[in-house]
């Protein structure tokens, strides 16, 4: 996969979890990811905002997983659909990326953790080094205790030695180590 090396170990079945990505700096974060995550045979899809989905692009969008999301309606009916869309397909994963943006977040977003923790499933860790070029698919998952802190210093320290794409626009908050 254009020099890249695939580590990953799908033992468990990975077809119904929360599976975040990171680092997500560049956009060649997305295509690695998901062209890595088809090779695995997961099936995955991805939140996107509602605008892409014009004529032609909105159809490539769903066959590639996509989920558009309107942001300026109730994002609390959203969340509800997708932790009931999780429960009730077993073949719905969903990827996202916690720093929810191309550019330096200094502190990740939390909407994964509790999405997985409402629907009651295991978060995986899907990772790019590009200082190796080579990318995968933790199969050791985080189970969501109900201990933010504790299990987001599992995921933060998981990560730490990832380098971006574009370094400087990594974060790991470590707010989570104190």
């Amino acid at each position: 996969m254009m020099g890249w090396t695939m580590i990953a170990d799908v033992t468990p079945p990975m077809h119904n979890a929360v599976i975040i990505e990171a680092p997500h700096t560049s956009m060649w974060d997305f295509v690695l990811g998901r062209v890595g995550l088809w090779m695995l045979g997961i099936k995955c899809h991805f939140l996107i905002k509602k605008e892409l989905f014009f004529f032609p692009l909105g159809f490539i969008l769903k066959g590639l997983g996509a989920v558009p999301v309107d942001r300026g309606n109730d994002g609390k009916k959203f969340f509800d659909d997708i932790i009931t869309r999780l429960k009730e397909d077993k073949n719905f994963s969903l990827v996202l990326t916690p720093e929810g943006t191309r550019k330096l977040a200094k502190v990740w977003k939390k909407g994964f953790y509790f999405i997985a923790t409402e629907a009651e499933k295991p978060i995986y860790m899907a990772w790019l080094n590009y200082s190796n070029k080579t990318c995968g698919l933790h199969s050791e998952a985080v189970i969501p205790s109900g201990d933010y802190k504790k299990d987001m210093a599992i995921i933060e320290d998981f990560y730490k030695d990832k380098v971006a794409k574009h370094p400087a626009q990594f974060n790991l908050s470590e707010q989570y180590r104190k």
